[in-house]
């Protein structure tokens, strides 16, 4: 049976571990080479390089913070020598600290737009610099609180807005560089970092809450995202650009 990826390189910001790394391992299982891109976690990193190989993928990990723009281009440049070419983009990488109105400073601001807002567009240029007469897919992982909005995530909320809001601009840019871009709104999902936070544990009152507001009756898991994100890098999607998928079990 082919693969729908077969031939295809992708990068995948963000991707030692949750989300990103099951995107990650879903892309290698539809025949793409992927770059596992990390900023600190190498360990992490090459853990998702090792499951890829063993299971008869190819992926390489390139350390680079996205919301610098030196690592950016030397990201990207390392992407061309390692694979010759580049396919499908996800930016995954992103930060999801809270903070209310009279916690927020302009560090808070910044380390966040930074790298959800700003390290976006760079390796979003990047990467159409990359993409051949063919063209490529561009996948930006957002969120269900850039429209939910909870209370206490002003700063969190506006940056996963202006992911929505760059993905309607993009598409209508890129479109003629036969680019697509879409994204994915995840709701609450289970990672390393949910957890290590105490937000998905079990007994978590938000979790709860999550839940019972959410026609599923549960929250997220990666392996629920990351199809999606395969589908969309996909020539099934080639007819598909400028959209949000909200991915969060009816909740929103």
């Amino acid at each position: 049976m082919s693969k729908k990826l077969a031939g295809k390189v992708a990068v995948v910001t963000g991707a030692s571990k949750g989300i990103g790394a099951s995107i990650a391992s879903h892309l290698a299982a539809e025949g793409a080479s992927v770059v596992v891109n990390y900023a600190s976690s190498k360990g992490g990193a090459d853990k998702v390089v090792q499951e890829i190989v063993a299971a008869g993928g190819k992926a390489v990990a390139i350390q680079a913070d996205v919301s610098k723009e030196t690592d950016v281009v030397r990201l990207f440049g390392e992407t061309g020598k390692a694979f010759g070419r580049l396919d499908v983009l996800v930016n995954n990488a992103g930060i999801y600290e809270f903070a209310s109105l009279d916690q927020i400073t302009a560090e808070h601001f910044h380390k966040t737009t930074d790298l959800n807002v700003l390290g976006l567009l760079l390796a979003s240029r990047e990467a159409v610099k990359l993409f051949g007469d063919a063209g490529g897919s561009i996948v930006n992982v957002s969120s269900v609180v850039s429209t939910n909005t909870p209370a206490g995530t002003a700063v969190y909320s506006a940056s996963k807005a202006s992911v929505d809001a760059i993905t309607r601009t993009l598409a209508k840019e890129l479109g003629p560089k036969k680019v697509r871009v879409n994204s994915v709104n995840p709701g609450m999902v289970e990672t390393e970092g949910t957890a290590t936070a105490g937000i998905t544990a079990d007994e978590s009152g938000f979790r709860k809450m999550i839940e019972a507001q959410t026609p599923l009756g549960r929250i997220g898991q990666p392996g629920d995202i990351a199809p999606a994100v395969v589908f969309l890098s996909s020539p099934e999607s080639a007819w598909i650009t400028g959209e949000t998928l909200v991915i969060a079990g009816g909740f929103r």
